[in-house]
């Protein structure tokens, strides 16, 4: 009898929890939705609530070194307390609204190395150990963020890492604790005149900003240095523009050394050194009413997105697009270099290992 005490006090013989998933993709300001399965042990147990959380890997700086954590960036309550008698299933179903700044985690429907997010199942278990699961979630770009992260990679840009990083971003309308950067190689036509390019997005209901960061190569007599830029996307006219186009003006002018507000749309973002000040952030639930993006149905895991338009032929400085063939053959071209610095099925296969570490539980 005293065995069977110590082993229920540590969770031998106590209710197991799956969580399934209807589906393992989506895009920011969609639904995650599914279902927590419950299984009873061999005894009736009182489950004291259940809770869901989406979790990423965030990176810390502080001082002279850098460190890295799990963070959870949303949180979802599912049931308040209930019994759960001996050898029975239940199973509780969920829409999780996924915020709209959520950090993107693969690309032309490949996985965008170091980068993960997990959907976290908590169910606290009375006088016993909890039960827990954990999922796998891949964010897609909103069709908006694809047509700038396609402009990138048709002027020869190639993907370089990924990471998301603790802080804010000034002169952004930022809501999470973080913001995610996304790095590349310099295109051919930049080679030995910038270092690299970061891409931040920081999508809302209505529009997207995106902020550039430049690492402009120092010259024979005078230093490197790094160069911002913030433009808006609304998502109505996110097609109208030719932004590979729009992207290369706005570098050709920087590199020939004057970068001010370039055609008479967003100007430089400059002046956010010190990232930081922020309080503590959690507890949020449902995330700013975000439904489905554009009305679209299902999401077929693909990178392409269908309707979007053309990618014409663009000059530096004629912004207009025109419209031809769909997304679908951009996945083939463009995607092409952009995914050439990735490793198909790398995150998603080993979601614990980029969220977690080796350990799974080394951040918890």
């Amino acid at each position: 009898m005293v065995f069977r005490k110590l082993m229920h006090a540590f969770g031998a013989g106590g209710p197991s929890v799956d969580t399934v998933l209807e589906r393992g993709d989506c895009r920011p300001g969609e639904l995650v939705r599914g279902e927590v399965r419950l299984r009873g042990g061999d005894r009736t147990v009182t489950i004291e609530r259940i809770e869901l959380g989406l979790v990423t890997r965030v990176e810390f700086e502080g001082g002279d070194h850098e460190q890295a954590g799990g963070v959870e960036f949303a949180r979802l309550p599912l049931t308040g307390g209930f019994e759960l008698p001996a050898n029975t299933d239940r199973s509780i179903p969920f829409q999780f609204p996924v915020p709209w700044e959520a950090p993107v985690t693969a690309v032309f429907g490949q996985p965008l190395r170091g980068m993960a997010v997990g959907l976290r199942t908590e169910v606290a278990v009375a006088k016993a150990i909890d039960a827990g699961d954990l999922d796998p979630v891949a964010i897609h770009p909103l069709p908006a963020q694809e047509l700038f992260l396609d402009a990138v990679a048709r002027l020869g840009f190639t993907f370089r890492s990924a990471d998301v990083e603790y802080g804010q971003l000034r002169g952004v309308p930022q809501q999470l604790p973080f913001y995610q950067e996304i790095e590349f190689f310099p295109a051919p036509a930049y080679a030995g005149r910038l270092n690299e390019l970061e891409v931040t997005f920081v999508a809302g209901p209505q529009a997207v900003d995106v902020v550039l960061e430049v690492d402009k190569r120092g010259g024979l007599f005078s230093g490197g240095a790094d160069t911002f830029h913030h433009l808006r996307i609304d998502y109505a006219t996110a097609g109208d523009t030719d932004w590979a186009g729009y992207l290369d003006g706005w570098l050709q002018q920087l590199l020939a050394g004057s970068h001010g507000g370039f055609g008479g749309g967003p100007g430089a973002y400059g002046g956010q050194g010190a990232y930081g000040g922020q309080g503590a952030y959690g507890g949020q639930g449902a995330y700013g009413g975000q439904g489905a993006y554009g009305g679209q149905g299902a999401y077929g895991g693909q990178g392409a997105y269908g309707g979007q338009g053309a990618f014409g032929s663009y000059g530096h400085h004629g912004h207009r697009r025109r419209r031809g063939h769909g997304m679908g053959a951009v996945a083939g071209g463009a995607a092409a270099g952009f995914v050439g610095g990735m490793v198909a099925g790398e995150v998603l296969d080993e979601a614990g290992d980029a969220l977690f570490g080796d350990d799974e539980g080394e951040f918890f």
